[in-house]
């Protein structure tokens, strides 16, 4: 007790102090009071040595609590400590040429799921319990509230995305479906209902702010934790728990990181929320551990966009993790990227990249609706990769446009291939298993000139299965397997320049796409 009296006392003088310095600084200059906060009125000392993660926390809720921004000072460098404390952002924040340092190296195994910052709503979120079934394509819900929404749809008594492979097979996630609605109650129609719910266990509204909260600047360093090898993840950065937000200008990187430790959730990690965007920053790559470790991650988005957007350290060096992954996502953007890779883990429904480079990794996809790459190099050995441990699936149509094709980065490639996926049919996954229905390749360069003497030429499918007997037995002896994949019906190609001047090639599967129509202009 007497430790958060403590506390509390030191608050409360810390407003007092801020209230008559404010006011003092009003009095002289014949104004009203100062619009900001900063961490100095609450004791931090900027010096890049004394725990700041206190005056932070303070600063940021008397922030809060009088609906001011909060301004970093110039300079500073805020060290933050391994304590699982968490500071609220709920007021625009300028970080600007601040450093802070994120030191993980002693973080308790209690505090690894903590985020140092949290940029939170003043709404909170609403349980909708008058709606028991919700249909695929319906266009509106009766909410009731008024105001436009992020609406979380679970029924838990269905699995999907039940993955398997890789040694990381498991039972499924809960059906799960995320809608962007209006006050009136309809559903955008970018984010359609996708699934047919017999039973909603949980429909989670979070109503979206109308005004547009700013985070800008910052230059980050996480000294990497040194736990033992484990797989819980670690988020020791920003979370963003707010629709309607923008980080801009944000810089981080990694220090202190070896092959060992606890795998990364993400610096930036994005949940339950919309119009999310991340701007002008850069963000790093991970070393590899046990599992895959990211800088930026996002579960259950709507319209998140990562906006010029670099990566510090290569997206050709292998011995570092992909950079970004999502879930239950819709209409996800990279714009001006330069990354290792896109990755859409359990599904994203509508997704576009435009004017980017993806590094080693390349573009690993699960999915629906529109997929669109324009004017874009992709460095990976397959163009797109259909994620296998999840079904290789994606239903709907697949646009490249004006893009460039180098795999591995002009290394020696003896079969690059424009789409990689494998489904044998015998595993259910929780849905129905798709290629592209279609397929349009308009202006796309293949730069396959470091071949061996063997090579044939680039591949537009993978055998999508293994082995090739699965194919004859379905084709000649007509015995359809439990869970098959649906077949790309037609591939449009427009502009293609493959500069070892060999000829395309339709797949080494011959059984398998010997009925998909491909049309060359």
């Amino acid at each position: 007790m007497k430790k958060i009296f403590a506390a509390l006392l030191a608050c409360l003088l810390a407003l007092a102090a801020f209230a008559a310095g404010a006011a003092a600084v009003g009095a002289e200059e014949g104004t009203q009071a100062m619009d900001c906060i900063t961490y100095e009125d609450f004791g931090a000392a900027g010096d890049g040595v004394t725990d700041d993660l206190d005056a932070i926390v303070a600063a940021h809720e008397a922030a809060n609590e009088l609906n001011l921004s909060v301004r970093a000072k110039p300079g500073a460098t805020y060290y933050i400590g391994p304590a699982g404390k968490t500071a609220n952002i709920q007021t625009n924040t300028d970080w600007g040429t601040a450093r802070f340092i994120l030191d993980d190296r002693e973080v308790a195994d209690g505090d690894r799921g903590k985020n140092v910052f949290s940029v939170t709503s003043m709404l909170g979120p609403v349980s909708i319990d008058s709606i028991d079934r919700i249909s695929k394509g319906q266009a509106a819900l009766d909410l009731g509230l008024g105001a436009d929404a992020f609406v979380v749809a679970v029924n838990d008594t269905v699995k999907q995305y039940i993955r398997n492979g890789y040694g990381l097979s498991n039972a499924g996630e809960s059906m799960t479906d995320v809608l962007v609605v209006d006050r009136d109650g309809r559903v955008h129609p970018d984010t359609p209902v996708l699934w047919d719910f017999n039973t909603v266990t949980s429909l989670t509204a979070y109503p979206i702010e109308s005004e547009t909260l700013l985070i800008s600047g910052g230059i980050f360093t996480t000294r990497a934790n040194q736990a033992p090898l484990g797989s819980s993840y670690i988020k020791r950065g920003i979370g963003v728990r707010r629709s309607n937000v923008v980080i801009d200008g944000i810089y981080h990187d990694i220090t202190d990181e070896e092959t060992s430790g606890r795998p990364y959730d993400g610096f930036i990690n994005i949940d339950d929320c919309a119009y999310v965007t991340i701007q002008n920053a850069v963000l790093s790559g991970h070393k590899i551990v046990n599992a895959g470790s990211y800088d930026s991650t996002a579960h259950r988005v709507a319209f998140l966009t990562y906006r010029n957007c670099s990566q510090a350290n290569s997206i050709h060096d292998r011995g570092l993790w992909g950079i970004m992954g999502i879930n239950w996502a819709k209409n996800a953007q990279f714009d001006h990227v330069a990354f290792s890779r896109f990755d859409a883990h359990a599904g994203v429904h509508n997704a576009t990249i435009k004017d980017s480079l993806l590094g080693y990794q390349g573009i690993n996809l699960i999915g629906s609706g529109t997929f669109l790459v324009e004017n874009t190099k992709v460095y990976a050995g397959e163009f797109i990769t259909f994620r296998e441990d999840y079904g290789s699936t994606w239903e709907g149509d697949v646009i490249i446009r004006n893009c460039e094709f180098k795999p591995f980065n002009g290394e020696l490639q003896v079969k690059p291939v424009l789409f990689i996926g494998a489904n044998s049919g015998f595993h259910d996954f929780g849905y129905p298993c798709y290629m592209p229905r279609k397929i349009v390749i308009d202006g796309l360069l293949i730069d396959d000139t470091n071949h061996p003497f063997f090579y044939i030429g680039p591949r537009i499918f993978s055998s999508f299965s293994s082995p090739y007997v699965i194919d004859i037995i379905k084709e000649f002896f007509g015995i359809g397997v439990n869970y098959p994949i649906a077949v790309t019906e037609k591939v449009e190609i427009k502009d293609l320049t493959i500069m070892s001047g060999r000829p395309l090639v339709k797949s080494f599967n011959f059984l398998r796409f010997w009925k998909v129509q491909v049309t060359r202009e």
